[in-house]
């Protein structure tokens, strides 16, 4: 039976803070301090991890006897009223408890409840201001440590690894759930920001100090999901295969001044955006546009669309970006040349190659006209019913299809990027998280962590989770 308050709302049902002995909690926490610091200094077998680990161990009821008092402080002071409509609620009372995981273990909070009338639901107006609604049972630092290991690796890696380093333990449907719930939150604020950033421009752009081009690159992995599931022995039996993987839509954009090498040649990208999505084209094309606008398409002198040679992206380029320029990669035009190679030279790898290297140098530092006419008289040597001539005419019209986007020699005087290696790596990069073996995806699931990462990737993390981190007030 929960008791009313007075409408003021202020108190705590009569049960103090754990605030409230913090002192004397410090006072005793400072002499246990010292006798674990000359029991270090006494124990031969122990380095300074030992230490660490003691002086984190002592401290850590300190600290969750303060979050413990400051939410319930914080709690008592929250005005009744809807979080949402912000109506003040009827029908009051006190003392609901609830027990969330924080980094510092368990803490119990008393909160009010009440009705609104406007929403027609229940609501608990500390559990939004302290971050807590909806979260599972845990605090916002707990929710993030979640969202982000479990965006990094299996849940299973991710429950052993979050214990291990902060001893906060979480079953793994917790993780998972926690995780999930926040990829959900992660796309709704994506959504925020690409309707933001696709806005009409203001009238009058702003100059730039230096004029720059941008890159956008666009490419396409597969990921498995368990579609159908439990149904996959009845599709057989109809005579129809379960799908199983599915497109995931990637795409990355960038200053070409932003481009550089390291000390060992190794060509990098300072500061780059970052897209992923399993929403299909439509949702690509939106995401895309709205990252390639937040890093300053607006205001770009030029923009360049760098990819393969599949139809979907040069339609998605004349959409989204039909003043960019359009180059093809320049190792797929050479994979087509290696196909016309083989069918008219053979699969002998040394042969092979001596014949390809003038037409790749050819290629690459004078004119793409100038090999299209070789590849044809190399056409015009086969028989119109040999097998390779078939083959031959698609890959030669294939190229010819692409001339205009072959502009090797104009790239490279330009020192622009001739080939998509910048997308290629994007691709590999999430793969690493979402094709490992034995895992399967569902579509929500799947496109939720991949938000996640993505927000990760962009240095957007902050959005999500603004409260401050360790290393942001270290530098105050």
């Amino acid at each position: 039976m929960h008791t009313l308050c007075p409408s003021s709302f202020t108190c705590s049902c009569g049960r103090p803070h754990g605030s409230s002995r913090l002192p004397q909690l410090a006072a005793e926490l400072a002499v246990n301090l010292d006798h674990s610091v000359q029991r270090f200094v006494a124990a031969r077998d122990q380095n300074l991890g030992h230490l660490e680990a003691e002086v984190l161990h002592q401290t850590q009821e300190l600290q969750r006897r303060a979050v413990e008092g400051g939410a319930q402080a914080k709690a008592d002071a929250t005005p009744p009223c809807c979080p949402v409509c912000r109506q003040k609620l009827t029908r009051l009372s006190c003392g609901h408890e609830r027990t969330f995981r924080t980094r510092f273990g368990p803490v119990t909070l008393r909160r009010t409840r009440g009705f609104c009338r406007r929403c027609k639901k229940w609501r608990f107006p500390a559990d939004a201001v302290l971050g807590l609604e909806e979260s599972a049972g845990c605090s916002p630092a707990v929710q993030e440590l979640a969202a982000l290991l479990t965006s990094k690796m299996p849940v299973e890696e991710a429950a052993a690894v979050l214990e291990h380093l902060t001893g906060v333990s979480l079953p793994q449907t917790t993780l998972h759930r926690v995780a999930r719930r926040q990829g959900e939150r992660a796309q709704a604020v994506r959504e925020r920001l690409d309707a933001h950033a696709t806005a009409a421009p203001p009238p009058h752009p702003e100059l730039t100090l230096e004029p720059y081009q941008m890159v956008i690159e666009m490419d396409a992995w597969n990921i498995r999901e368990r579609d159908d599931w439990g149904q996959s022995a009845a599709r057989h039996r109809a005579g129809q295969a379960p799908e199983r993987w599915h497109w995931v839509w990637t795409g990355t954009v960038f200053r070409l001044d932003h481009g550089g090498q390291t000390a060992g040649g190794r060509p990098v990208i300072s500061e780059r955006g970052f897209v992923a999505t399993r929403t299909g084209l439509e949702g690509l094309r939106t995401q895309l546009h709205a990252e390639a606008m937040r890093r300053g398409l607006g205001q770009a002198v030029g923009a360049l669309v760098i990819a393969d040679g599949a139809v979907w992206i040069w339609r998605l380029a004349d959409d989204r970006f039909p003043q960019a320029r359009q180059r093809l990669d320049y190792w797929h035009a050479v994979q087509h040349l290696a196909e016309v190679g083989r069918q008219r030279f053979g699969d002998d790898a040394t042969a092979l190659h001596a014949r390809l290297a003038p037409l790749k140098r050819q290629l690459k530092n004078d004119s793409a006209v100038k090999v299209l006419r070789q590849l044809e008289d190399l056409l015009a040597d086969l028989s119109p019913d040999s097998p390779a001539h078939k083959t031959v005419t698609a890959e030669v019209a294939y190229l010819h299809e692409h001339r205009e986007r072959m502009d090797y020699r104009a790239a490279r005087r330009k020192k622009e990027p001739i080939g998509s290696g910048a997308v290629e790596s994007t691709c590999r990069q999430y793969q690493c998280r979402f094709k490992r073996p034995g895992q399967f995806w569902s579509r929500a699931g799947d496109e939720a962590l991949l938000c996640l990462d993505t927000f990760w990737r962009n240095n957007r993390w902050h959005l999500l989770f603004p409260h401050p981190h360790p290393h942001d007030l270290s530098k105050k």
